[in-house]
């Protein structure tokens, strides 16, 4: 079987997350051939892979959202849309019964000029209509040109010559679940849609957080998210998530509830089956975050916490393990923030094996404001190190336990509460006992459900679906 991965944002570019589960996916079924099918920003990542191809990956296909002068002046006659078209592009605007399919057969054509489209009389027309249905207190021109903003990286997905497989694996509803959705209707394939974080509730959180887009255009970007999700909801044969709660909030999304597969994360237990446990500062205690230093992470939250633990705690050491290269501004931010606050014993070491690293860590941490089931838990679990985590995504279930008496893990905390992440620190430092056995319970609940085997016999009885 062909299986086409499509990944927003991530694999082969950027390293830990939902990049090491595409991965492993791919490593797990040596016997099927995959494509990918990656969207990224624009041509600046060409090839930049952070991650050794497997040996069944044939094809990698990229898409550039934003790869256009569409302001350029383009020759030619002007473009016209029939009344089909031109009903279809402005159902697309108002978001009123979409006409999906004829939106892919208009894309589909190879004389469409985005320029001309986005430039064009029948674009400001389907524009001009929606601005008076719904949003005439605004400036006309604003509107139109950020509708031109908004709707370019679309029409570029739309665009896009998809290519051919028997099923399309996209690891995102949004841009990823048009690409599926479009190659669906062409090859009546199949269409599997999973989500580590719910796609549309993501993409909410951070445009109502951005300072780049403000007012109405806020919600008029939300819509356009929710659009996308709702068109690989419908079209997709199965739709996966993480665990219980991101399939219900899928499922009050609009996902329709026959579709719905609960289908956890799994890690390869045996490459941490003999981390090494020396320490070669045995009078501190070693906090690992294992990250890339960026934003989402809120590294930063993690340099205050960790400076106000260790005036309580002074023997505490962290040690920041992940890529500083993905943000390089951030990243800066965060060295200078170490500096300013004269914290001692912070170690950014880029890159790195983890299980080089975790053996020597007393606990691990993550203070990210978003995640799904993050891996790098899991990894802790594997290595018997219990974890300080914030309240995001499946974080709790895997501290708590959902559907096991084997004990907390851990220490949940609220996100971007520094006193509350120092408190948890402190905690676990002052507490070996405990914190011990909080590794062993992480343990115990990998071992029985977070299993690299056991997310493989899921996917391989999902994948044998659509070869019937």
């Amino acid at each position: 079987m062909r299986i086409c991965i499509v990944a927003e944002g991530c694999y082969p570019y950027v390293v830990g997350g939902v990049s090491s589960w595409i991965n492993s996916m791919i490593k797990s079924f040596p016997e099927m051939e995959f494509i990918i099918l990656s969207i990224v920003a624009n041509r600046t990542f060409r090839a930049k892979f952070k991650y050794e191809l497997p040996e069944n990956v044939t094809e990698v296909h990229e898409l550039y959202l934003e790869d256009f002068d569409w302001v350029k002046k383009k020759r030619g006659k002007p473009l016209k849309l029939n009344k089909e078209e031109y009903d279809a592009l402005r159902s697309l605007l108002m978001n009123q019964n979409v006409k999906w399919t004829e939106i892919f057969h208009l894309f589909s054509k190879k004389r469409l000029c985005l320029n001309q489209l986005l430039m064009g009389e029948d674009f400001f027309m389907a524009v001009r209509d929606c601005y008076q249905l719904r949003y005439s207190e605004v400036t006309f021109s604003d509107f139109l040109w950020t509708m031109r903003s908004i709707y370019l990286p679309l029409f570029l997905t739309l665009q896009m010559d998809v290519p051919k497989a028997d099923l399309y694996h996209c690891v995102a509803t949004g841009y990823s679940g048009i690409l599926g959705s479009m190659a669906k209707e062409r090859y009546n394939c199949g269409l599997l849609i999973s989500e580590h974080g719910i796609y549309t509730r993501e993409r909410e959180e951070e445009i109502i957080r951005a300072k780049w887009v403000k007012g109405i255009y806020k919600s008029i970007w939300i819509e356009q998210f929710k659009k996308m999700s709702m068109l690989a909801y419908h079209k997709a044969d199965a739709v996966t998530s993480l665990y219980a709660h991101a399939r219900e909030l899928q499922i009050e999304l609009g996902c329709p509830e026959a579709k719905t597969i609960v289908t956890p994360n799994g890690i390869d237990v045996s490459r941490f089956a003999n981390v090494a446990q020396e320490n070669n500062e045995p009078d501190k205690i070693h906090i690992g975050a294992v990250l890339r230093v960026t934003p989402i992470k809120d590294v930063k939250t993690l340099i205050r916490a960790f400076a106000y633990a260790k005036k309580r705690v002074s023997n505490l050491k962290l040690w920041i393990m992940g890529p500083t290269d993905e943000d390089e501004d951030y990243a800066g931010e965060c060295f200078a923030l170490v500096d300013t606050l004269k914290v001692q014993d912070v170690v950014f070491t880029g890159r790195v094996n983890v299980p080089d690293y975790l053996g020597r860590m007393d606990l691990t941490i993550l203070t990210s404001i978003s995640e799904g089931q993050p891996l790098t838990i899991l990894e802790s679990y594997a290595a018997h190190k219990p974890v300080i985590a914030t309240d995001v995504g499946n974080c709790r279930g895997l501290i708590y336990g959902e559907d096991d008496n084997f004990g907390e893990a851990g220490i949940l905390t609220h996100i971007m509460n520094a006193e509350e992440i120092a408190g948890a620190m402190v905690e676990m430092a002052r507490q070996k006992t405990r914190r011990e056995a909080m590794g062993e319970a992480g343990y115990k609940r990998l071992m029985a459900k977070y299993k690299i085997e056991d997310m493989k016999a899921t996917y391989k009885k999902i994948y044998r679906g659509f070869e019937d």
